[in-house]
């Protein structure tokens, strides 16, 4: 069979990504970009800088990056302490306003982390660092994905639990706001409740809220 002429030219190579667009492309898939993402994907820290200079990508914190014009969730701090602290899990006071169950707006994003866990000195966002082990870290933790980042944040009678566990910190006044508001709107069961409870070893504190709300 004759070969053509247009068969017989070399094919042109695809043109390659530069490295602007791999690292905008990059930004806009994660949100919140770390500097080890970028390094994966072969782009140098100059670009960077470069990007950060032409107003097309900002730098949110040490090591934290996204595109200058994304519209931000009102859950963005949540998302961008998640980045920060991967192994963190939104706790008490933020998650309860995740949740809908409290009206304040905590100044700070509230963090569970493990006990020798390490925490970051220079965050991008003010955050409030609790600690735990076993179970009281690791049960009733949910994944949610905020500006496509995945943000592990306790689920609504977990963070009740944790509130009556935290009083001290958070207040006894707010713990018993959140059982009552968690309960009203039937974000959990009893049984979930006393699970929690049993986990975080406040059964005996929350017995007579949960029998005068029951």
């Amino acid at each position: 069979m004759p070969v053509t002429a247009n068969e017989m030219r070399p094919r042109e190579a695809p043109p390659r990504e530069s490295l602007k667009d791999r690292a905008l492309t990059l930004a806009k898939e994660r949100g919140i970009a770390r500097s080890r993402d970028f390094d994966a994907a072969g782009v140098p820290r100059a670009t960077l800088r470069r990007l950060q200079d032409q107003g097309l990508l900002v730098r949110m914190g040490r090591g934290l990056y996204q595109l200058a014009d994304m519209e931000s969730s009102p859950s963005h701090s949540l998302a961008e302490a998640a980045r920060a602290v991967p192994h963190g899990t939104i706790c008490l006071l933020s998650a309860l306003r995740f949740h809908d169950l409290t009206t304040q707006l905590p100044h700070q994003v509230w963090l569970l982390i493990g006990h020798k866990k390490w925490a970051p000195k220079n965050p991008p966002v003010s955050l409030r660092i609790m600690r735990a082990t076993g179970e009281a870290l690791t049960a009733g933790v949910e994944i949610h994905v905020i500006e496509q980042v995945e943000v592990p944040i306790t689920n609504p009678a977990k963070t009740v639990a944790d509130c009556f566990k935290y009083r001290g910190q958070v207040g006894l006044d707010v713990a018993i706001e959140a059982l009552r508001d968690c309960i009203r709107t039937r974000r959990a069961t009893a049984d979930d409740l006393w699970r929690f409870a049993a986990i975080d070893r406040v059964q005996n504190v929350m017995r007579p809220y949960m029998e005068a709300i029951l």
